[in-house]
């Protein structure tokens, strides 16, 4: 890879978005050594560290990310504007890089996704399932689906499901068998819970429940913890403790009754899915049409 300012600046911004430099080569179809190279050639001419490296991630430093927040969105317009040159009139080209949440993917992001491949085939979505809480600007996104408690204020937020969703706590007949039915919010502390750790801040997650207009969160311990929810179902299927879960994950092992809905009264309730982004003005032609499905098929459902 031949050092120009403008080709170092991709690939930084490349690494910066994936925080891989394997997954960045790949994207730009490059080796892993000359992408680095670039890199380092860019911080030398700039003088300064825009990563930080270690043998299992890549972070980036201060300067990389005040480098990434102001020529990230201009270097993506550019690219887009080359890849709209070369498309007929009124089709949609490009790339569109998401970040959605685990339990996001089969009731909200299938659905939509399949109608926008299908009406615009040549825009390329980068989709990234992580439950972490992620900085969609500092990172290079275009937008994001998250709950509604986790958004902030500024960011442009279109509804993409019809009211609430429920987490409730969920355990397999032979626990609830061998260690009795919790009735109250407490009776959790003296049982075996599956934990969730989470992957933004490390600590383990309390379960909240609510009922009427009071709320618990009840800071449980159990012999398992995991960031991932899929092994904690696994696992309270298997009889190993009781699970917090996405309702609509867990509707099939409800209805086969290898799981069964504890604590009912409490289940505590969230508004539902929203598709965030910083601003209408910086919206990319693939993002403006990715909105556009995502209200037809969310109109549909209801």
């Amino acid at each position: 890879m031949a050092f120009t300012p403008l080709n170092a600046l991709n690939a930084f911004l490349a690494v910066g978005r994936h925080r891989s430099f394997a997954a960045a080569a790949k994207e730009l179809g490059v080796s892993g050594s000359a992408l680095s190279q670039s890199v380092r050639q860019l911080e030398a001419r700039l003088g300064v560290a825009l990563l930080t490296r270690t043998t299992r991630s890549v972070a980036l430093t201060d300067a990389g990310r005040r480098l990434m927040e102001a020529a990230g969105p201009s270097v993506e317009q550019a690219l887009q504007a080359l890849k709209t040159a070369t498309a007929r009139p009124g089709e949609v080209t490009g790339t569109l890089r998401l970040t959605v949440p685990t339990v996001s993917v089969s009731p909200i992001v299938t659905p939509i996704l399949t109608r926008f491949h299908q009406r615009h085939p040549r825009v390329e979505v980068d989709l990234r399932v992580e439950n972490r809480l992620v900085d969609i600007v500092a990172e290079g996104l275009d937008a994001g689906i998250r709950m509604s408690e986790t958004l902030e204020r500024d960011m442009v937020q279109v509804r993409l499901s019809d009211g609430g969703f429920r987490f409730v706590v969920v355990g397999a007949p032979a626990y609830l068998k061998r260690r009795g039915t919790p009735e109250r919010p407490k009776d959790l502390l003296h049982h075996d819970c599956l934990c969730i750790r989470s992957p933004t801040t490390g600590a383990i997650y309390q379960w909240e429940l609510e009922r009427g207009q009071r709320s618990w969160r009840v800071p449980v311990r159990g012999p398992i913890i995991s960031a991932d929810f899929q092994p904690l179902r696994e696992l309270a299927e298997a009889g190993l403790g009781l699970a917090y879960a996405f309702e609509p994950d867990v509707k099939p092992q409800l209805e086969r009754g290898t799981l069964r809905t504890v604590l009912e009264p409490y289940a505590a309730r969230v508004e539902g899915f929203f598709l965030y982004f910083p601003s209408r003005a910086q919206v990319s032609p693939p993002l403006r049409a990715f909105v556009e499905v995502a209200r037809e098929v969310t109109a549909r459902a209801r």
